[in-house]
């Protein structure tokens, strides 16, 4: 019997989307909630989305990863004390910094008639951008918007 391994052969990908070929993107992934570009998402546009994921998991609902996730989803319910920005504030910190092509400028943290409002200024560390990323947590849908 024949070894199928050394007769297959890769084709080099030469897709494209707009005036870039893939091969120039530093991040390529792929997001099931965004259809824009076939939900294909590069650069930095990856790395949000990275983020609002990780905001999406609750501290402790990772398996063999207790630590990973967020606070947020259990403080929403809280009264809104210095105490408690300070706690959330931390914590959107060590989210957005676990990515290591992101680095926290600054955070801030307002209450909304639903929930909360957390405003960071980011730097996307490659591409030396920086940016402002809104997270709205509502707590009568529980989700992120």
């Amino acid at each position: 019997m024949a070894n199928l391994y050394n007769q297959k052969k890769v084709a080099v990908n030469k897709a494209s989307v707009g005036d870039q070929t893939s091969s120039t993107f530093t991040y390529k992934g792929f997001s099931s909630s965004n259809p824009k570009n076939g939900f294909k998402l590069y650069d930095i546009d990856l790395v949000k989305q990275d983020i609002i994921n990780h905001f999406h998991i609750k501290k402790g609902e990772k398996l063999q990863n207790p630590e990973f996730g967020t606070i947020i989803w259990d403080m929403i319910f809280e009264p809104f004390t210095e105490e408690t920005k300070k706690l959330i504030a931390d914590d959107v910190e060590t989210i957005i910094n676990y990515d290591p092509r992101v680095v926290v400028d600054s955070v801030s943290i307002d209450s909304t008639e639903m929930g909360m409002r957390i405003e960071a200024s980011v730097t996307y560390l490659p591409f030396n951008v920086s940016d402002r990323m809104t997270f709205d947590f509502d707590r009568t849908t529980s989700t992120i918007k």
